[in-house]
This record gives structure tokens, C-alpha cells and sequence, in this order.
């Protein structure tokens, strides 16, 4: 009786067990940025139930009974995924499902870019992805994304569309470098990177990263404060598009549109896109429009190898604004006082531009910036084993385009009050300015044209022989007109690397890397403002060239030949230079650690060619090719102390060849016997700590730059003396900290901390070679070396300590609101060559006032359908306030002392750029 009862127990509890109904929870991500799947398929074997991932990802199911099922995950683009999971407890929450794309050629593409690995790679990197720009960039500058990184300064200079610059662990961008699809973007000439050609870019980038120190890459390129790595968008494999629009302050609208051919049955897939922008900008006259274009296709050519093509560009025109330190009578004053009521209440506020005005009743600028420099990608993908593989990227790159500028003098008003004749802001209701500090050109076309203007001192009727001039009606008179500096270029290359693993430990990585560029340089008559020719002067071969025609700058048009007509003026030459590169990796790597070391070896060439200086049969028209070799030593070991923790060390050596300007002297082809490579060394230690809950990445560095160079002209003692400054060194040392805080599912705190010390470790020296009246140097050097004391001063132009905290917030489902705010401090003026006080020991730099700024961003993303719509809405410096963003001189007082931004003099004597205000962006996207 006894057992008969036991079996009955037994039996009720088991179909109580069996009847207990549980939750299973999981989220879907992509493996290679761990950025949600939306709308991912996920099915469990359990009365055929299925449903798809909301915009974090997450999936649930309800009601499961207990027991062992399998889940099978679906998403289009991406490898299908079946696991295992067991039902026994009340609610089960599996561990994050991670996909693999199907997109080959953007998983192969980020090989040849060199994309750390993030925890994995031992360097330190944070990865941008392509929805947290489209979340958050809104109307900013592309650069302006990485704000919220460690040790990453940026500022929009003097506001223009696309004139920000941006500064890593304080190097400026000419010594960062800026790589597209694993391609050096970085002038061949200079090393600047100009953002307005690339203001598309944002639009079509699928992943940007910063690396910070030497990086990852295995190329010798001029990753001396760090690298980003950008990433365009491959063919998408998904058939599809979308169509967006934007607007936002100051009359800015931008409208977008994508369309996705899908996979094909025949291996081939391609993506369009094409963007409009235009605006009034935040500035006074410094309205832009810009278009971009991207094309990706890819074809499997066969089951080993593949080949893939983008085209990307972005022709763009915008006016500037752009003040002299030396000739514009502008302080910080005229744009704000905030220390001095009186005083600021006579300030134009911080939107004020001198070098704009209206002619014939639209706007116009001295300074226009025009340039279009598509760049075309061709990527090959040749798997011959399973062990061994040939990656190669071809690209070819032109551009056309310049910046405007004025140039002349009206010398008929030397009588007038004020009026010193040239373009440069005198004061209000002064020279060519009128009471608001717009620039009269009305007045300067009817000056040109030989027309009575008081305000001018009469009439343009005294020549000047002595340099190039415009001319009125005579031919022979004062006046101004707009000329272009031009930039024309060709530069094309190929990178192509070799792979081979031995094991599944141990690989070898061999390739090459060659380029060649050729830029035109030249000045012409873009706005003869009235007048009916300009005597150009400079050119030996064509002393006596009247310019009678000018030549529009739209878009930098390719069809723009104007040159060729002899329309230059000042200078004319070109610049060229060729890179052949070899490079090799060897690493290792298992479940616990992971070492690498790479050696790379490059030889660069120079070339110049004065089409001025120089008569067409003089020898010296073209220099001999100048050959300087370069090369980088990287090693790094990962350590994974656990599963969630591990150590990194990295080290690196790095000699770097001398930029083009720095081996031609004065602009001409003379040739710098001195010039020689600057070096690196640097040094990093990191730990992370990733939990999922609570993920932290601490990292030191320690950054030994030497060697540098740089030359400067002085006149003294009535003469020109041509000085070169070397073996400057300086040290770059630092703490940087990322942090993220997950509090629940819909609430998340994260932030960065970045400590710098950046100094000079050495004063400058130079001896000076004396120039003849042409420019040419002579036999005779100066006989005292000149000193300039910068030893132990900080390095200026990019704030050493940055803070920032993000509260992210999903209130509801499909709905994030997430809030920033931003501190800078320890941000110092440059060190000025030209400021008399660094000619004695003492100098002193001027530190800005540290300064705290917030943003808010909204995004709402919900399914129609089949298909997506999204909201977002964002505002920059969300309490409009005001802060000092870049200063360029150091001002002191009558008693040889530093002016503090607590006195009015601090504003009234020195020079820079307040930062922009309150912005706002509104956008709506429509994916299909």
C-alpha cells in the first residue's frame, strides 16, 4: 500500500515539474563590434514559437516548459547559428549570441586595415560604430565623434564646414595618421588631412577606430600620436535602401539616399549612395553647400577569391573665416568680454567674421575653401588554402581646388584716418570695413573701377611698380582683386599583403606598400573685382603677364585649366613624391596570451619643380630626386590573466622622413643639407576588465619625439636671415581610462578620464644662413647662434586632461536618451616663435580656462512592417555656454607676467577662437 502511494507522489510531482512554464531571455550581437542585431530571427524547437530581436537586440520567450531545446538564430548578412540551451529554472538568461557577417569583404577589408581587435590586439584602441554616429554626430564635424575619446582634443578652428582639426595625446593631425579602408589618407606633401574633403565620409563609414600610440598597422605611416582607421561601408548584401533627411540650426538641411542591390544569384552585390548638404553656417558668412557619393559592389569571383570596388567623394564649397595674428586688429575682446560688461557690450559676439560682406546684394568672402578629391578603391581577395591568402588594395586619388584669399592695396589713402590700404580688419567703420565690420566691396569694385570712394581716399590712380598689382581702367592702378591657391593632384598606390598560417597559433604576415603623387601648386586671378587686368610679375619665363580674365572656383572642377592660359600669379611649382614600402609580422597567439612583433621599411623620395623662380632652361628648375629612408619596430604581448581580465605591453621604435617643406627652403629649390628623420619611442601599458556589468580599460604611455626641425625667415639687423631650428625634442606621458556601468537594461553609465603631461625637453638652436635680395642664400651664416628657450614648457593646442560621462536611458521600448557632458583643462597656447619673450630664458605659455560642456541626444527607431523608421534630435552644448575652445598668442604684461582670464586685458590682448554655442539637429531616416 505503501509503494502504491509513493508511485502516485511521484508521478503528481513530475507532472508538476512538467507543468511549471519558464522564460528564456538572450540578446543578439555582431561579433566584431558587439553592436545589437535588430530584428534578428531567433526560433526554439518548442511548439514552433519564434520572434525576432527590438532595437537592443533582446529577445524572449515565454511560457517554455523545462527541458533541452535548441535555438536557431537568423539574421540576413550574416552566418545562421544553432546552440544548445537547457530549462530548469524560473528564468534563464543565455549568454550573449554573437554573428558572423556573411560580408566577407568587410571582415577581409578590416585585415588589410589593421583594426585592433578590441581586448585582444595589445594596443590601446576605442571602436566608433556606424549607429553611434548616426545616433549622436548630427550637424558636428566628422572629427567631432571621437570628442568623448581619451586623450582626443578637436575644435572647429575658426568654424568653417569642414575646417576642424583634431589633436591625439597632443600631436597635432599631420602626425596622426588617418587611414580609409586601410588606405593612408595623409597629404604625401604635408601630412595634414583637410576634413572638408572627406565630409561624406560619415554618411558611408560602417567602423571608425582610434588607435592611440604607434597602433596596430603594420605600414610605416606617421602614427606618431595615433591612427584612425575608417572603415566605408561594403556592398551590402541585403537588398534594400533608405532615405534620410536632416535639419538644423542656422539653415543647415541635408537629405540622403541608399539603394542595395542585394546578393545576387551571380556573386554580385552593390550600394549607392548619394547626400546633399548645405547650410548658412554657425559663423557670419560662412554658408557651404557640399555634395557626397559612395558606390560599393562586390563579385565573388569564385569560391577562393573575390574582388570588391568603392568610390567614394564629396565636392564641396565653403566660405571661411580666418584672422591673422599679425595683421587683424581682432582680439578675443571683439567677440566676447566676459570678465568686463562695459567692455562686452561693445564685443560682436562669438558668430563675428571680418572678412565677409555683400556684393550686389548676395554674400561674399575674401576666403572660400572649394575642393572635390574623389578616391576610387580596388580590393582583391585570394584565399589559396586554408592556411594561406594574398589581400591586396589598389586606389587611385585626384583633387582640384584651392582656397580664395584677397590680395592688393589701396594706396590712394594714406590720408585717411585708420586705413593702412590693405584687406586686413583695421576696426569698425575703418579701411575697407564699415561700422559693423562687414567688408565693403561694393565700394572696393567701384574703387576698381576707376569710380570716386571717399571712404578710399578718391581714385585709384597711382601705380605701384615694385610688386604685382591690380589694375584699373589704365591698366596701371591700386585696388584689390580674389585670387585662389590651387591645389591639382594625382596619387595612386597599391598595398598588398601575404599571409601564412603555420598552426592556428602561429601566422606570418609579408607585404608591400608603393606609391607616387604629383601636385600642381600654383596661384591664380580667381575675382578681378572690377578691375580690368592684374600684372603678374614673379614668373621669370612671363615677367610682364597682364591677367585679363579670372577663373570661378565651384566645386573644384576638374575642367578648370585656367593655368594653362597663364593665369598665375606668385608662385607656380610642383610638388612630387614617391614611397616604396616593405613590411612583415610574426605573431602568436593561444587561449591565454598573444605576442606580435613587425618590422617595416620604407624609402621616400622628393621632388620639386619652380615654374617661377626659375628660367625653362636653367637646371635648377628641377631639383634631383632627395631620397630619405624610414621604417617602424612594434612589439606587443596580450595577457589574459581570466576570462575578464587582461594586461597588454606594447613598445615601438619609429623614424620618420622630413615632410616636403622642411627639404625645400624658403619655396624654392633650395635644398635643406640638414634635413634629416625624426624619431619615436614609445612605450604603453594597459589592463581591462570586462565583466558585461562593469567593463574598465586603464592604459599608461610614455612618448619620446626627437629630432624635429622646422625653419623660420627673421630680419635682423636689416638683414633676412633664413634660420633652421633642430633637434627639438619633446616627451608626451599619460593616464587614459574608459569605463562602462551597466545598472539594468535600461539605464548604463559610461565615461573616459585621460591625464597628459606633455613638455618640450629641449630649447631650440639654429644658426642662420643670410639671403640676397632675391631670396637666394648666400655664403655668409650669422655668426651667434639663436636660441629660442622652450625647454620644460607645456605643449599647447590641445587640452592634456579631458573628462567625459555619458548617462544613457531607454525608458520605453525602441526609445534612448542618452546625455554627455564634456570637460577640458590644462589646455595651453602654443609656443610662438615670433613672440620676443622665448628669446630669453623664462617664456611662459598661457593656459586657457577649463571649460564643461553637455550635450543631449534622443533616438526612436521602431518597425513598420517589414521596414524601419527612425527619430533622432540632438543639442550641443545644451546650456549655451561660454568657453574659450583655442588661443594663439601668449600676451604678457608691462611687468614681463602672464595676463590670467580673470582680467580684461587677458581678452583685449590676446588672439584665438571662442567655441561654438547651442546647435541643434533634427533627422528622420526610413530603411527598406
Amino acid at each position: 500500500m505503501n509503494k502504491f502511494f509513493t508511485v502516485i507522489f511521484i508521478f503528481f510531482l513530475k507532472l508538476s515539474i512538467f507543468s511549471q512554464l519558464f522564460t528564456v531571455k538572450g540578446k543578439i550581437l555582431d561579433i566584431n563590434d558587439d553592436e545589437p542585431l535588430i530584428g534578428a530571427t531567433v526560433k526554439i524547437n518548442y511548439n514552433n514559437l519564434g520572434t525576432t530581436t527590438n532595437f537592443d537586440g533582446d529577445f524572449q520567450f515565454e511560457n517554455i516548459q523545462n527541458g533541452d531545446y535548441f535555438l536557431t538564430v537568423s539574421y540576413i548578412g550574416y552566418q545562421n547559428k544553432i546552440i544548445e540551451i537547457k530549462v530548469n529554472s524560473n528564468l534563464v538568461i543565455i549568454p550573449n549570441i554573437k554573428l558572423i557577417s556573411n560580408n566577407i569583404s568587410l571582415s577581409e577589408l578590416e585585415v588589410i586595415a589593421d583594426i585592433a581587435k578590441e581586448r585582444v590586439t595589445p594596443v590601446a584602441a576605442t571602436t566608433i560604430s556606424a549607429k553611434y554616429i548616426e545616433e549622436n554626430l548630427g550637424n558636428q564635424e566628422f572629427p567631432e565623434i571621437l570628442r568623448n575619446t581619451p586623450s582626443v582634443y578637436v575644435t572647429k578652428e575658426g568654424g568653417g564646414f569642414g575646417d576642424s582639426r583634431i589633436n591625439v595625446r597632443g600631436f597635432e593631425q599631420n602626425n596622426i595618421a588617418v587611414m580609409v579602408n586601410g588606405v593612408p589618407v595623409n597629404d604625401m606633401e604635408s601630412g595634414w588631412v583637410y576634413w572638408s574633403n572627406w565630409a561624406g565620409l560619415a554618411d558611408v563609414t560602417n567602423k571608425m577606430q582610434v588607435q592611440r600610440g604607434l597602433g596596430a598597422s603594420k605600414l610605416a605611416i606617421p602614427a606618431v600620436g595615433g591612427t584612425i582607421n575608417i572603415l566605408t561601408n561594403a556592398a551590402e548584401f541585403k537588398k534594400g535602401g533608405i532615405v534620410s533627411s536632416s535639419l538644423g540650426n542656422d539653415g543647415y538641411t541635408k537629405h540622403t539616399a541608399s539603394l542595395s542591390s542585394g546578393l545576387m544569384d551571380n556573386g554580385f552585390a552593390a550600394t549607392v549612395q548619394l547626400t546633399y548638404t548645405q547650410g548658412n553656417g554657425y559663423i557670419q558668412g560662412t554658408d557651404f553647400k557640399a555634395y557626397s557619393y559612395f558606390l560599393s559592389a562586390n563579385y565573388n569571383i569564385n569560391q577562393k577569391q573575390r574582388i570588391s570596388a568603392t568610390i567614394v567623394g564629396a565636392p564641396q564649397v565653403h566660405n571661411r573665416r580666418s584672422i591673422s595674428n599679425f595683421y587683424d586688429s581682432v582680439n578675443l575682446s571683439t567677440f566676447r568680454c566676459p570678465v568686463n560688461d562695459s567692455i562686452d557690450q561693445l564685443s560682436k559676439g562669438i558668430k563675428f567674421n571680418p572678412g565677409w560682406g555683400m556684393l550686389d546684394g548676395k554674400p561674399f568672402s575674401w576666403r572660400k575653401n572649394f575642393y572635390h578629391k574623389p578616391k576610387v578603391f580596388v580590393n582583391h581577395y585570394w584565399n589559396f588554402s586554408k592556411y594561406t591568402n594574398l589581400k591586396t588594395a589598389a586606389y587611385l586619388s585626384v583633387g582640384n581646388g584651392g582656397g580664395t584669399a584677397a590680395r592688393g592695396r589701396g594706396l590712394q589713402n594714406q590720408n585717411v584716418e585708420g586705413f593702412s590700404g590693405y584687406d586686413s580688419f583695421q576696426g569698425f567703420g575703418m579701411g575697407i570695413h564699415d561700422s559693423s565690420g562687414q567688408v565693403m566691396f561694393d565700394s572696393i569694385v567701384a574703387y576698381n573701377n576707376g569710380e570716386y570712394v571717399a571712404a578710399f581716399g578718391g581714385f585709384n590712380e597711382q601705380a605701384d611698380t615694385v610688386r604685382d598689382y591690380p589694375g584699373g581702367n589704365s591698366l596701371q592702378g591700386d585696388g584689390w582683386i580674389r585670387t585662389a591657391s590651387m591645389n591639382r593632384h594625382i596619387w595612386y598606390g597599391i598595398i598588398s599583403t601575404f599571409e601564412h598560417n603555420f598552426s592556428e597559433q602561429l601566422s606570418l604576415v609579408l607585404g608591400v606598400d608603393a606609391r607616387y603623387y604629383i601636385g600642381q601648386h600654383y596661384r591664380k586671378v580667381e575675382n578681378l573685382l572690377g578691375n580690368n587686368t592684374y600684372l603678374s610679375s614673379k614668373d621669370l619665363n612671363n615677367p610682364e603677364n597682364f591677367i585679363d580674365f579670372q577663373s570661378g572656383s565651384s566645386f573644384g572642377s576638374f575642367s578648370e585649366n585656367s593655368h594653362l592660359d597663364n593665369n598665375t600669379l606668385q608662385y607656380h611649382n610642383d610638388g612630387i613624391v614617391k614611397w616604396l614600402g616593405g613590411f612583415s609580422q610574426i605573431e602568436y597567439s593561444n587561449e591565454k596570451f598573444s605576442i606580435f612583433s613587425s618590422l617595416s621599411l620604407s624609402n621616400q623620395g622628393f621632388k620639386r619643380v619652380d615654374h617661377f623662380n626659375y628660367l625653362d632652361d636653367d637646371t635648377l628648375q628641377t631639383t634631383n630626386w632627395q631620397l630619405f629612408s624610414g621604417g617602424t619596430f612594434k612589439t606587443g604581448l596580450n595577457y589574459n590573466l581570466t576570462r575578464n581580465m587582461r594586461l597588454f605591453v606594447n613598445a615601438g621604435y619609429f623614424s620618420k622622413q622630413p615632410i616636403f617643406n622642411s627639404i625645400f627652403l624658403r619655396y624654392r629649390n633650395i635644398i635643406n643639407e640638414s634635413a634629416k628623420n625624426q624619431t619615436v619611442r614609445a612605450y604603453e601599458l594597459g589592463y581591462s576588465y570586462f565583466k558585461g556589468i562593469f567593463d574598465l580599460d586603464v592604459n599608461a604611455y610614455y612618448t619620446e619625439w626627437a629630432n624635429r626641425q622646422f625653419t623660420r625667415n627673421m630680419f635682423l639687423d636689416n638683414q633676412d636671415v633664413l634660420y633652421v631650428f633642430d633637434n627639438i625634442s619633446q616627451t608626451h606621458m599619460g593616464v587614459e581610462i574608459e569605463y562602462k556601468l551597466k545598472f539594468s537594461r535600461k539605464l548604463q553609465f559610461e565615461g573616459m578620464v585621460s591625464i597628459g603631461d606633455w613638455i618640450y625637453t629641449s630649447n631650440f638652436n639654429a644658426t642662420g644662413t643670410i639671403l640676397d635680395l632675391y631670396g637666394n642664400p648666400t655664403d655668409d651664416v650669422q655668426d651667434s647662434i639663436l636660441v629660442l628657450y622652450g625647454k620644460g614648457l607645456k605643449v599647447g593646442d590641445a587640452a592634456q586632461n579631458t573628462y567625459s560621462f555619458t548617462l544613457k536611458y531607454k525608458p520605453i521600448k525602441n526609445l534612448s536618451i542618452n546625455t554627455t557632458y564634456y570637460i577640458a583643462d590644462e589646455l595651453y597656447a602654443p609656443y610662438n616663435i615670433f613672440e620676443d619673450q622665448f628669446y630669453q630664458e623664462g617664456g611662459q605659455v598661457t593656459k586657457l580656462p577649463v571649460y564643461g560642456i553637455a550635450r543631449l541626444g534622443v533616438y526612436y527607431r521602431k518597425k513598420v512592417n517589414n521596414n524601419f523608421i527612425s527619430l533622432r534630435f540632438n543639442i550641443n552644448n545644451l546650456f549655451n555656454t561660454l568657453y574659450l575652445a583655442e588661443l594663439n598668442t601668449n600676451t604678457l604684461d608691462s611687468n614681463g607676467k602672464l595676463f590670467t582670464y580673470d582680467q580684461a586685458q587677458f581678452y583685449t590682448r590676446n588672439k584665438g577662437y571662442f567655441g561654438f554655442g547651442r546647435t541643434w539637429n533634427f533627422g528622420v531616416k526610413y530603411s527598406f
